[in-house]
């Protein structure tokens, strides 16, 4: 007779987080579509509003744990509208730093408001110690992840 595979205790918990994920993923995209954003570009004008300097596209890529291909579509879409600003790096003709805009700034300013309400209202009531505490298991589950993945690919699992 064939033995029954059951989860473990915390297979649930690991759905739901899924879960949660896509939903919090979805509802970004709808929250950001008034202003014709999508939540990566959201991300990359949030990343560069605290970056006096600019910051290289494999920097964001870094930030944004996405492939730099990927970031300079988004860099692209963003500079199309105003933005953002590329600028080469001296001493490196093949690296751009980029960097908001004023037109970037603008566009923040009339966003965080809304965005930092809108992640209050997604806890309902839940109290601040609770979700101090969640910060920090989310913060050890992600480098349990981390952690395995690089298990992963030096064929340790």
């Amino acid at each position: 007779m064939k033995q029954m595979i059951q989860p473990g205790p915390r297979y649930e918990a690991t759905l739901q987080l899924l879960r949660t994920a896509e939903m919090l993923w979805n509802g970004s995209r709808l929250f950001f579509a008034r202003w014709d954003l999508s939540p990566s570009q959201f991300n990359i004008l949030n990343l560069l509003r605290d970056a006096s300097q600019g910051m290289s596209q494999i920097e964001l890529s870094r930030y944004l744990i996405m492939h730099r291909s990927n970031v300079t579509g988004l860099v692209d879409r963003l500079e199309a509208r105003g933005l953002v600003l590329r600028a080469e790096t001296p001493g490196d003709r093949r690296a751009y730093r980029v960097g908001l805009t004023q037109a970037g700034t603008e566009l923040m300013d009339e966003v965080l408001p809304h965005y930092y309400r809108a992640a209050e209202e997604i806890w309902g009531g839940a109290p601040v110690g609770r979700t101090q505490e969640l910060l920090k298991q989310l913060t050890e589950v992600c480098a349990n992840i981390e952690r395995q993945a690089r298990e992963l690919r030096e064929g340790q699992l």
